[in-house]
């Protein structure tokens, strides 16, 4: 079985010229906090499928897909291969904190997340494997 294609988004500001990244809590709390992240449509490349899914899991409409940062492969709990793409992402003038009902339908149909900023990768404890490149956001600017 070939692996799924997943596109991730570090969302990034400077504020008081620290670099945060937007994390989300899940209503859910088994799916603890995460970063926007979503399946890369077929026929989708990573960089569409990773605005596409900023859009509909923030709301947010005015950011920058500054680059790729990582690729690779992961075996997510269900034991499915995941092929992941870690893109940074840069934003400016957004609210400290909002609450956001996603569009892309599916299982988060209803759900409402609750954003939030952490300037540090130690911050807070993500849901497995969605910190695992933010030690490269934090190194290249703090």
């Amino acid at each position: 079985m070939a692996p799924i294609k997943k596109a991730y988004g570090y969302v990034t500001r400077i504020k008081d010229g620290k670099t945060q990244v937007l994390v989300f809590q899940h209503p859910i709390a088994e799916a603890g906090i995460q970063i926007p992240k979503g399946t890369v449509q077929p026929g989708e490349e990573t960089h569409y499928a990773v605005n596409r899914e900023i859009e509909e899991e923030t709301g947010l409409r005015d950011f920058h897909v500054e680059h790729l940062l990582a690729e690779d492969l992961w075996e997510n709990d269900d034991d499915v291969i995941h092929n992941r793409f870690f893109y940074k992402i840069v934003v400016s003038n957004v609210e400290e904190e909002w609450d956001y009902k996603p569009t892309g339908g599916g299982d988060e149909d209803g759900l409402i997340f609750h954003f939030f900023w952490i300037s540090s990768a130690n911050e807070v404890e993500l849901i497995r494997g969605h910190g695992d490149y933010l030690n490269h956001i934090f190194k290249q600017s703090n």
